[in-house]
């Protein structure tokens, strides 16, 4: 008999679900660091929500560990590297908080509109002031959307219910789906120059960190309000206490802070005009319910049926035991989170080549796993290679697949391009051995280095002086170069240049890098 330990407090239908599918279930909450260690030993199964540390030392105990749930999305709480490591699955609930957390952005919504709970206050201390707490209408406002995913299609929906203009922002989302849901597809300057509300629902990342921040919030109309239920650190909070304080924001909401909890004395949280909640996004009875059932029929189809849903280490799922494929897998993966990072403009289409004989018996396995390299980067929920390809079809993204026979220089080689309504990029990749990972071809320069890491990409003009004046940039910011590669066209002509970093690039270095003679483009991944 499975024996699962539910560690986290969780509604009693996961608990149910389990014991009538015959497994042995053990709800202890609230256990040290040290208890659940002592115990952890005797488990098939762990179900926790945020608050247990699942870290790698824990799970050097689990030997008969097979399955950690999550009932939420989130896995921060989670060493999933170490789980994989020990062949454990990880599963999360993805999908399960959408409409609680876009019933949410809507209650902050009107709670600015109408200042509710400013005038909440206000009467409880005995008040009855109807002059200072006069609100303003939904009908008719501009809303801009930062991410139309599940959560940002649900807050479309809903302000389409309340007579607002939807515009949205999203690069991945085809015009066809938003067309269908009534969103006007716009670039993100048009949602900061035409909006009268902004909300946010996108990952937090390197391109999406203070997303909203002194300068963006300069090209707002006056008056503008903001809502960030999403990610904290999305939202730049002293540049929007500065707008707040001269005018130019009038009101915001916040469910997530960059710091939590927030310091009790935060000006954020203090301020007259800004109405805050403490992450309740996914906090419901509905959503709960659904996660904690979600949860336990996902272990149960593991456990009875040997199928997995919702896996979110899963990234060799399908490769059985050729260790080669396996590495094949890992380059797809990493192309299309390259590929996220690099591509401006609105998607319209990707093209897969993949040349060789092992490459062809296994194009669906490679290409899920180029989307959901993607899509981990432009999502707010977690992608799996359970989901990816149902959010790839859902967002409405064209994919074109092609076999060719092996490449002149490689026997198997994957060339990924996506397409934009500005721009298009091609990468490609193959394994040298059986898992030595390589890119060997960005945009039609030939190269070969690892995709790993933080990593700079610059192209200019080839000329001596511009590989020793980027090296000094960033020898001066203490940043070790951990590998490079060179590609160009010709002597004198364009060329592009890759270099690995030993930690990351931050945005000052970058405009430094820029500004160099010569360099024509300079931008910074992670993989």
């Amino acid at each position: 008999m499975k024996k699962i330990l539910i560690s986290d407090p969780v509604d009693k239908k996961c608990c149910e679900i389990l014991q009538q599918a015959g497994f042995e279930v053990d709800f202890k909450t609230g256990l040290s660091k040290e208890e659940i260690s002592a115990i952890i030993n005797c488990y098939n199964g762990l179900i926790v929500r945020s608050e247990t540390k699942v870290t790698a030392e824990l799970i050097h105990k689990m030997d008969k560990m097979e399955v950690i749930g999550r009932a939420g999305t989130g896995v921060d709480n989670i060493d999933l590297e170490a789980a994989t490591r020990k062949g454990i699955i990880v599963m999360n609930t993805p999908g399960g908080n959408t409409i609680s957390t876009a019933e949410h952005t809507m209650a902050l919504m009107l709670s600015m509109f109408r200042n509710i709970p400013q005038a909440n206050q206000s009467l409880r201390s005995g008040k009855w002031d109807r002059k200072s707490y006069k609100g303003t209408e939904l009908y008719g406002k501009v809303i801009g959307i930062i991410g139309l995913g599940k959560i940002g299609r649900e807050v479309a929906l809903r302000s389409k219910a309340f007579g607002m203009k939807v515009i949205g922002y999203d690069p991945v989302l085809s015009e066809e789906i938003a067309n269908k849901i009534g969103v006007d597809l716009v670039n993100l300057d048009q949602i900061f120059s035409e909006s009268d509300l902004i909300t946010v629902h996108v990952p937090l990342s390197e391109e999406t960190k203070y997303l909203i921040n002194s300068e963006t919030l300069s090209k707002c109309k006056d008056g503008v309000k903001i809502i960030n239920c999403a990610r904290g650190g999305i939202v730049e909070e002293s540049a929007l206490l500065a707008a707040l304080d001269s005018g130019k924001v009038s009101s915001a909401a916040f469910d997530v802070y960059e710091t939590e909890p927030p310091d009790p004395g935060s000006k954020l949280v203090n301020h007259s005009k800004v109405v805050c909640t403490p992450h309740l996004g996914a906090s419901t009875e509905e959503a709960q319910i659904k996660v904690a059932m979600q949860i336990a029929e996902q272990v149960v189809d593991l456990f009875k049926n040997n199928a997995v849903s919702g896996a979110v280490n899963a990234s060799e799922a399908g490769a059985g035991g050729n260790k080669e494929l396996h590495s094949y897998v890992k380059l797809a993966e990493s192309l299309g989170c390259l590929h996220a990072q690099m591509i401006g403009g609105q998607l319209k289409q990707v093209n897969l080549n993949y040349s060789g004989e092992l490459l062809h018996s296994s194009t669906n396995l490679l290409s899920t796993a180029v989307m959901k390299g993607f899509l981990s980067k432009m999502l707010t929920e977690t992608v799996n290679f359970i989901n990816a390809p149902f959010f790839a079809k859902e967002m409405g993204i064209v994919v074109n697949e092609t076999k060719t026979g092996s490449n002149s220089n490689y026997k198997n080689l994957i060339q990924v391009e996506f397409v934009t309504d500005k721009e298009k990029h091609s990468l490609s990749g193959t394994v040298f051995g059986n898992s030595e990972i390589r890119l060997v071809n960005v945009d039609g320069f030939y190269l070969e280095l690892k995709p790993e890491g933080d990593m700079l990409f610059y192209s200019n003009v080839d000329k001596p002086g511009v590989l020793a004046a980027v090296g000094k940039v960033l020898a001066d910011a203490n940043i070790n170069i951990a590998g490079l590669s060179l590609g160009r066209l010709g002597i004198g002509q364009k060329a592009i240049t890759v270099i690995n970093t030993d930690s990351p690039i931050n945005k000052q270095i970058l405009k430094n890098i820029s500004g160099i003679a010569g360099v024509e483009k300079a931008f910074v991944v992670k993989v």
